[in-house]
């Protein structure tokens, strides 16, 4: 059983009596039907429908809801989420630990995380250490179900739940009704017009450093993100990444040539995503 401990991540209890319809009002995913044992992938938005905050939010098995982010996020969004409280019975707290353990391929104690589950993986986390294998075995993981995550793919404020799968891991509702940038989410949903998703990547050689550009005929389609030896993960521009796909035109990563595929999870396919393509 893989055991990885992640260091530099954030605990924090949101506790009350209005604690549900506070967080539901508020962040993307629907936590009134979040079942006990699962951390939910969700975000708190901008006005404008950008993810300020990303992160889990899991049941406490002691009452109330536990969220895990990164801890650079921590103070921010305490911060944030204090400033929404208003006069509503909430507590928001952090917890002492900075650390994660993942497991998964056998039994383990955690929440499951319902990022993974969604792509047939069950994989658990819990707050502190205990894990011996190293960090990038997680990150090789990600990779292979494309699972993104911010700072390693991506930057906060850059990005809308679409451009990470969040409308497809089950970290938005569009059935729940209104949170902090839900009128802009939902017309992406409904108009179609998400443009940027995240790709698993393979290369003959090692890939170069995160943040690489990707380039096809001189043009950037996207990103370079997490790494590990010749895999990698990329938020791509995926209608130009289709037509250069589908014209034979290599897609570089630096010097290297990579192959692009999208998880299989998601049901997204590059024939459906051309430039020419109608929008959906």
């Amino acid at each position: 059983m893989p055991a990885v401990t992640l260091a530099g991540r954030a605990h924090i209890t949101v506790t009350g009596g209005d604690a549900e319809d506070f967080l539901q009002g508020l962040i993307t995913c629907d936590v009134i039907s979040l079942p006990e044992g699962e951390a939910r992938a969700a975000a708190l938005l901008t006005p404008q429908g950008k993810i300020l905050f990303d992160f889990l939010v899991s049941r406490a098995p002691s009452g109330g809801f536990l969220i895990e982010a990164g801890e650079e996020q921590r103070d921010a969004l305490i911060k944030r989420l204090a400033m929404y409280r208003l006069r509503a019975a909430v507590e928001i707290s952090p917890l002492a630990e900075t650390e994660t353990t993942i497991t998964w391929d056998d039994a383990g104690d955690g929440a499951v995380d319902g990022r993974f589950l969604k792509a047939g993986k069950r994989v658990l986390r819990r707050p502190g250490a205990g894990g011996s294998d190293e960090a990038a075995a997680y990150d090789a993981l990600r990779i292979a179900h494309g699972i993104v995550e911010s700072g390693k793919d991506f930057a906060l404020s850059d990005v809308f739940p679409h451009d990470v799968l969040l409308d497809l891991s089950g970290g938005v509702s569009f059935r729940k009704g209104c949170f902090v940038g839900q009128e802009v989410v939902s017309r992406m949903q409904h108009r179609g017009t998400a443009r940027r998703r995240p790709v698993i990547l393979r290369a003959a050689a090692p890939l170069p450093a995160p943040g690489t550009e990707l380039i096809a005929e001189g043009k950037p389609v996207g990103t370079l993100g997490t790494v590990v030896g010749r895999d990698g993960l990329a938020i791509v521009r995926i209608d130009r990444l289709a037509d250069a796909m589908h014209a034979g035109v290599p897609v570089l990563a630096g010097e290297v040539e990579v192959e692009a595929r999208l998880p299989e999870w998601t049901g997204l396919d590059f024939a459906d995503e051309s430039a020419e393509a109608p929008t959906q």
